[in-house]
């Protein structure tokens, strides 16, 4: 009985072959030729995603902006990273203080593109991501008076 054990110990394989070897190699080498395209493409959604959230933030407070006051504001990327909105003061009446608030820290690799603001109906922000798929430059992420959030650049009164 012993000598059987012994017999099956010393012809047991050890070890892989150079073909299963091979096999397992080509098998990740297919999931990471799969793999990689994907996973760059996701990086570039969630620069669109930054840009998107950039951009609604600044407009849902543009829009609360407007509920209160009559002043036309505008909107600024700081060199410490933030956006701010900022409305000149009015002396005559009614008289309106001069209002500078703090939007929020702007995502990585977002910059502001085109703006402008006439008045609480035809008012208009852009956000642009350097490295996302629709929100690069020249195109981006707007927010408007008009029509909300969507895919574009600022260009007329009418967002």
């Amino acid at each position: 009985m012993l000598a059987r054990i012994r017999k099956s110990m010393e012809e047991k394989d050890e070890g892989f072959t150079l073909i299963e070897l091979l096999v397992v190699m080509i098998i990740i080498g297919i999931l990471a030729a799969i793999a990689i395209p994907v996973f760059l493409s996701q990086r570039k959604k969630a620069q669109d995603s930054a840009a998107k959230a950039d951009v609604s933030t600044i407009g849902k407070e543009v829009a609360t902006y407007f509920v209160d006051a009559t002043v036309v504001p505008s909107v600024t990327l700081l060199a410490s990273g933030r956006y701010q909105l900022n409305a000149a003061a009015v002396v005559g009446p009614p008289a309106v203080a001069a209002v500078t608030t703090d939007l929020g820290k702007a995502s990585t690799n977002n910059a502001l593109g085109a703006q402008f603001f006439t008045d609480s109906t035809a008012w208009c922000v852009t956000v642009q991501n350097t490295a996302g798929d629709k929100s690069k430059s020249p195109g981006g992420y707007k927010y408007s008076a008009a029509g909300g959030l969507d895919v574009g650049v600022c260009t007329s009164s009418a967002g």
